[in-house]
């Protein structure tokens, strides 16, 4: 009976010590596949290494600002063509924008004239000083425009024009206020920016119709589309149309008529372009 359980106590002591270096054997092999696989990872890791996060912004915020000095400086007339040196440069010397409005501008000392013509829109300020008061020539025009109309049954109505500097100031951060200043850049002046500072601009509805004044829809009446054919007659024009707000910087207006005379307000009907394309400096 000793012998059996000596013998049978040497096996399992034997048994014992070939499973432990068993497992010694395989811990280690973990271990350096462990230590093999981190060191490989981290090779990896450091040969292709994402840029910062600062760098990855400072990227886009500069691409965002590229995209939006072409957007307020691109003429829809410019054609095509390969970029040297010099188109760079004077890329680079474009004013920055806002809204349309050169940034940091001015108002000057005088008004400007191209051709001829009085111009008053987000790059051709006026001075806060012009204060020449409605047109004598131009409410004597819309009279007999008004007149004539009656003949056809529209009752015209010119319910606002001359707008003082300081008048203007006032209802551009009066509308500022109520809708921000993004969406009253779309309808409305900044002071000394007004066309109505000129005495030139007419705001037109019709009488009975007021609901419309001062609305798109109002350019859908049969009123509204006998002025737009006929205006150019009495020397207007409908300054702001349809689809060209990024030539004139407004929305479409289609009760605001300016005036220009016959012969030029008829030239400008007949070309078919904003008053900007027309004098050459949209």
């Amino acid at each position: 009976m000793k012998r059996t359980t000596t013998f049978g106590n040497k096996n399992n002591s034997k048994k014992k010590y070939i499973w432990i270096s068993a497992s010694v054997v395989v811990i280690i092999a973990a271990a350096i596949g462990v230590f093999y696989y981190f060191n490989q990872s981290n090779f990896n890791l450091q040969t292709v290494e994402p840029a910062p996060v600062e760098d990855v912004n400072e990227q886009n915020a500069n691409q965002e600002d590229t995209t939006k000095i072409e957007e307020d400086n691109i003429k829809p007339t410019d054609e095509a063509k390969t970029p040297n040196t010099e188109d760079q440069q004077a890329e680079t010397e474009q004013p920055i924008t806002n809204n349309g409005y050169i940034e940091g501008q001015q108002l000057p000392t005088e008004p400007t004239f191209v051709e001829g013509v009085l111009l008053a829109n987000k790059k051709y300020p006026l001075p806060s000083t012009f204060a020449p008061g409605e047109s004598e020539e131009a409410r004597k025009a819309f009279e007999q425009m008004a007149t004539d109309a009656k003949v056809s049954g529209f009752d015209l109505v010119a319910f606002s024009t001359y707008r003082s500097f300081e008048y203007q100031d006032t209802l551009y951060n009066n509308y500022v206020s109520r809708d921000g200043q993004d969406n009253a850049d779309r309808y409305s002046a900044r002071p000394g920016y007004s066309e109505h500072q000129t005495g030139l601009a007419f705001d037109i509805g019709e009488k009975g119709e007021e609901d419309l004044w001062l609305t798109e829809e109002f350019g859908e009446t049969e009123a509204g589309k006998w002025l737009v054919e006929n205006a150019h007659k009495y020397g207007f024009i409908l300054r702001y149309p349809q689809g060209k707000e990024a030539i004139t910087g407004y929305m479409y207006e289609s009760w605001h008529f300016r005036y220009l005379g016959v012969d030029v307000a008829t030239k400008v009907k007949e070309s078919g372009v904003t008053l900007e394309e027309y004098l050459g400096v949209e």
